[in-house]
C-alpha cells in the first residue's frame, strides 16, 4: 500500500526562547521597597513550583506507560511472561499475532459484545503492534485484530481529554461565579492553555479545543493511514496516523519521497504517544479549524459527536482532498465503527491498578 500523504504535526516553533537580560544590574542600589518586591515574587514562583509538584495536572502532564490488565504476552521467538492484574507491561520489542490473539482470548474481549454493551473494552494499551500483521490472511479476522489493539488506545486518549475538559468546565463555572482560583488550578490553565495554543484568559477558546475525537473516526483514519496495521510507518514508527515532521532525526524517510523534499513520518515510542499526538494535531492545527467548529456545533446542539459527518472537514489531511474524506467515510460505514462511538473502557477495579 502507496503511503498516505497528510498534514505535518501542530504548528509549533522548535525555535528556543531566549533568556532576556536581567532588569536589575548588580551596581544599582535597591529600595527596601524593591527588596521585598523581588522577595514576594521570589515567593509566589515557590508556591507554584510546590503546587505543581505536589498536584500536577492531569494528562497534561502525565504519560501512563504500556498497560496490561491479564493474560500470556509473547515475545518474537522468546517465552511467554504471565502479567497479573493491573500489572505494568514491560516494553515489548516484538510480539506476535498469536500471542495477542491468546491475550485478547483470556480477556474475553469481544467486538461485538463490547457494541451490544454487554461487556466493556479493557485496559489493555499496546506499545506496538505485531511484526507479523501483514501475515493475517482473512481480511476481516485482521480487522477485528487491527481494531480490537487501536479501540484501548483511542479510548483511553478521550478519556484523558475528557478528564481535563471535565476540571476545566469546574473551572469556569467557579470564575463566572466570581470566585478566584487558588495557585495550583491557575497553573493548570497556564499549562493547558499552552499546550492547546490559546490565550490562558479565553476559555470559550480552550473548551473548543479540548475535546474529544470520536473512536469511529479515529478507527478509520488510523486504519487507511496505517494500511491496518502494517505499514513501515505503524511497525517500525508506532505510526498510526502518518503525521509529518521536518525533523532531521529520529524519524522515518518515506521511501518514496519526491526529490527535494525534507519531510519525514514522525515517529513515537509508543501506539499511545502516537494517538495522543494525533488528537492534539486536530484540536490544535490550523488547517482543522473548521473540524473544531463543527464538533463545537453538534456541542452546542446537543448532539451526538459524529464521525462521519466530521470527516468531512479533514479534507487537508491528505492530499488526496475530497476522496480522502470519501475514504474515511467508507471506512467507517463499511465496518460499522460508528457504533464504537458509545464504547467505554473497563472501569479501574482496586485490583488492578498499578501499584505507586
Amino acid at each position: 500500500m502507496s503511503e498516505p500523504p497528510s498534514v505535518g504535526e501542530p504548528g509549533e516553533s522548535n525555535r528556543r526562547r531566549e533568556r532576556a537580560p536581567s532588569a536589575i544590574s548588580d551596581d544599582i542600589e535597591m529600595t527596601p521597597f524593591q527588596h521585598c518586591s523581588l522577595g514576594a515574587l521570589g515567593a509566589m514562583t515557590g508556591l507554584l513550583f510546590t503546587a505543581a509538584l505536589v498536584q500536577p495536572p492531569t494528562a497534561l502532564t502525565s504519560a501512563p506507560r504500556a498497560m496490561f490488565e491479564a493474560g500470556v504476552v509473547t515475545d518474537a521467538g522468546g517465552p511467554g511472561w504471565r502479567a497479573g492484574a493491573g500489572a505494568l507491561a514491560r516494553p515489548l520489542r516484538r510480539h506476535t499475532v498469536h500471542a495477542l490473539s491468546e491475550t485478547f482470548a483470556g480477556l474475553d474481549y469481544d467486538l461485538e459484545s463490547v457494541i451490544s454493551g454487554e461487556a466493556e473494552v479493557p485496559r489493555l494499551f499496546l506499545a506496538s503492534l505485531p511484526v507479523d500483521m501483514g501475515a493475517i490472511r482473512e481480511t476481516e479476522a485482521r480487522k477485528g485484530l487491527f481494531f480490537k489493539a487501536v479501540l484501548p488506545l483511542v479510548l483511553q486518549a478521550n478519556e484523558e481529554i475528557r478528564a481535563d475538559r471535565g476540571r476545566l468546565w469546574d473551572l469556569r463555572f467557579r470564575l463566572r461565579a466570581g470566585e478566584k482560583l487558588d495557585a495550583v488550578d491557575r497553573l493548570w490553565l497556564m499549562v493547558a492553555a499552552d499546550r492547546y495554543g490559546v490565550n490562558a484568559e479565553d476559555l470559550d477558546a480552550l473548551a473548543r479545543r479540548m475535546d474529544v475525537v470520536p473512536p469511529s473516526l479515529a478507527l478509520a483514519q488510523a486504519a487507511i493511514e496505517s494500511g491496518w496495521g502494517t505499514s513501515r510507518f505503524a511497525l517500525e514508527g508506532n505510526a498510526l496516523f502518518g503525521q509529518w515532521t521536518f525533523s532531521a532525526t529520529g524519524d522515518l524517510v518515506p521511501l518514496r519521497r519526491e526529490p527535494g523534499k525534507t519531510h519525514r513520518v514522525r515517529a513515537f515510542d509508543s501506539l499511545l504517544d502516537s494517538v495522543r499526538a494525533y488528537m492534539r494535531n486536530l484540536n490544535t492545527h490550523r488547517s482543522y479549524r473548521a473540524f473544531r467548529e463543527a464538533r463545537s456545533r453538534m456541542r452546542r446542539d446537543g448532539a451526538p459527536l459524529d464521525g462521519s459527518l466530521l470527516a468531512g472537514h479533514l479534507d487537508r489531511y491528505s492530499g488526496k482532498g475530497e476522496t480522502y474524506v470519501a475514504m474515511i467515510r467508507a471506512t467507517i460505514g463499511g465496518n460499522g465503527l460508528g457504533r464504537f462511538d458509545d464504547t467505554r473502557l473497563r472501569y479501574p477495579t482496586r485490583a488492578s491498578r498499578p501499584s505507586a
